[in-house]
């Protein structure tokens, strides 16, 4: 596909982030068939982002859980940019969420690893990811579309930065990584309800198994993770819509409870 063509996309897709104005599937207006396609396009996003003033926070996975995999028809995860305009630190127990600032905002939990020394594939394990791991935290990320209505298919939510809307995270500890991730369990509520469930298993069978994947597929393009880089290893709960007044309460092992609210 030509330059001229991916550009269009990244244009049309960082618009659709300025104005929150979301677009048609670019699949079937421009034809954006290849997952390499696909990772040009949101490259140049990026690109548009960064040169707004964008930082980057570090990385994403999505796509972790088989059965999301099943669905859209895909054998891998995707991964795409945390942008630093859309983490929202918690002040006390309570993170404020400006409902305004998304099309159709859906929100997930997972866990987040903060990488303490470089990560380079091919061939990281997931004992070497613990092993760089400075510390991991309980997550929120809000997982938006800028494609109309969700219609997305691997390559559309690729090129948009992997559904992409932002992050929350918990305290840091240090002490679960000599615990099995792939037990801890997880809890949903909202609105004081229970609306789901799952455990680390979920992400890839092992929440460092994902990080593994990604530093693996970096490793082809020459990139690493950093020192530093906050990397969210996917979630281990469906996907839930969220809406404006909403309050969504995280439980995940012996954590404090991670508290969201979309104001």
């Amino acid at each position: 596909m030509s330059g001229e063509r991916l550009s269009e996309m990244a244009r049309l897709l960082d618009e659709a982030w300025e104005t929150r104005r979301p677009v048609p599937p670019l699949s079937e207006t421009h034809g954006l068939t290849s997952i390499e396609d696909a990772y040009e396009v949101q490259r140049l996003f990026h690109e548009r982002r960064v040169q707004r003033g964008e930082r980057l926070l570090g990385r994403k996975i999505g796509l972790t859980a088989r059965a999301v995999q099943r669905q859209l028809g895909v054998d891998q995860p995707d991964f795409g940019h945390l942008w630093a305009s859309r983490y929202f630190p918690r002040e006390g127990s309570l993170v404020e969420v400006p409902r305004e600032l998304f099309l159709q905002p859906r929100i997930e939990g997972e866990l987040a690893f903060l990488i303490g020394r470089r990560l380079a594939g091919p061939g990281v394990t997931p004992q070497e990811v613990l092993a760089a791991t400075e510390a991991v935290a309980p997550a929120f990320e809000i997982v938006d579309s800028r494609i109309e209505d969700w219609r997305i298919t691997i390559t559309d939510t690729i090129a948009d930065n992997a559904s992409y809307g932002g992050f929350t995270l918990g305290a840091w500890r240090r002490d679960w990584l000599y615990r099995d991730l792939r037990t801890l369990g997880m809890v949903l509520e909202r609105n004081g309800e229970p609306v789901a469930h799952g455990a680390g298993a979920a992400a890839l069978d092992h929440p460092a198994a994902a990080v593994a994947w990604l530093a693996d597929t970096f490793g082809r393009f020459g990139v690493a993770l950093e020192a530093g880089d906050i990397v969210l290893s996917g979630s281990w709960i469906p996907v839930q819509p969220v809406e404006a007044g909403d309050v969504c309460v995280l439980r995940l092992a012996d954590a404090e409870p991670l508290v969201l609210r979309f104001a």
